[in-house]
């Protein structure tokens, strides 16, 4: 698919991640829906630096867990630009709780985890398919993590959370098939981001350290892989890792 002139809902996108993506996105031509949940300055900020480049932005602010808030979204975005043709759900919400300590791991932290991290996602793929099946097609990218591969990761609930989006990707794959193409990229440890800046410090260390490259991953190898997936017309319902080298699946 061509991005040229496309328009792309990014949520969280006023995030360390989200930001790459948004700008990833427009440097390809895109239009850019900067989707925020509490910081309307920050998410001004972004919509004001891609109008810069040539292409038309606007933040609105959503809660992702609200259904009749997401719809909403979905018809505001619409209606100021004309059309919807991409989704990147990047929005989530972690906590640093360490495995073992289940007392941690409260009802109220695992329901606020997998409510942001998997409910949103499946409120937001739910709004726009049928506006993009109406255009003729669409596309939808979802930001997952390697701890949905492997037990790692912030907490339990956070890598069930991420488990569910990666196998939502699969079945939305089917259920969009084939208009709309769903695809999900699963980073491993970044640097600078909200997700990122709760967990441990130590943590953070032995995530680097345990990659075969001995980095972080890169945020921008991100964001053109976002890209890569919008435009593709042969890819769907798959799952790409980048990790700097850590699991392997």
């Amino acid at each position: 698919m061509r991005l040229e002139g496309k328009v792309a809902l990014v949520t969280g996108g006023n995030g360390g991640l989200g930001q790459r993506i948004c700008h990833a996105l427009a440097h390809s031509g895109c239009d850019v829906a900067v989707v925020y949940a509490r910081s309307r300055q920050a998410a001004d900020s972004v919509a004001d630096e891609l109008r810069r480049l040539g292409v038309r932005s606007s933040a609105f602010g959503c809660d992702l867990t609200v259904p009749a808030q997401v719809d909403n979204l979905v018809a505001a975005v619409t209606a100021t630009f004309g059309r919807l043709d991409i989704l990147v759900n990047d929005a989530a919400y972690n906590k640093w709780i360490p495995f073992p300590d289940l007392e941690a791991l409260t009802f109220e932290e695992w329901q606020k985890i997998l409510a942001v991290n998997l409910n949103g996602p499946m409120l937001t793929s739910k709004a726009v398919a049928p506006v993009m099946r109406k255009q003729g097609g669409g596309r939808i990218v979802n930001i997952a993590s390697i701890a949905g591969i492997g037990p790692t990761g912030s907490s339990i609930a956070y890598a069930v959370s991420k488990a569910g989006l990666i196998h939502l990707t699969r079945c939305m794959s089917v259920a969009l098939a084939p208009d709309v193409l769903v695809n999900c990229i699963a980073p491993g440890y970044l640097e600078d981001t909200r997700a990122t800046a709760t967990l441990a410090p130590e943590y953070q260390e032995r995530a680097k350290q345990s990659s075969l490259l001995k980095r972080a991953a890169d945020k921008d190898d991100v964001a053109k892989q976002v890209v890569a997936l919008c435009e593709t017309d042969s890819i769907t319902g798959q799952t790409l890792v980048i990790d700097a080298g850590r699991v392997f699946h």
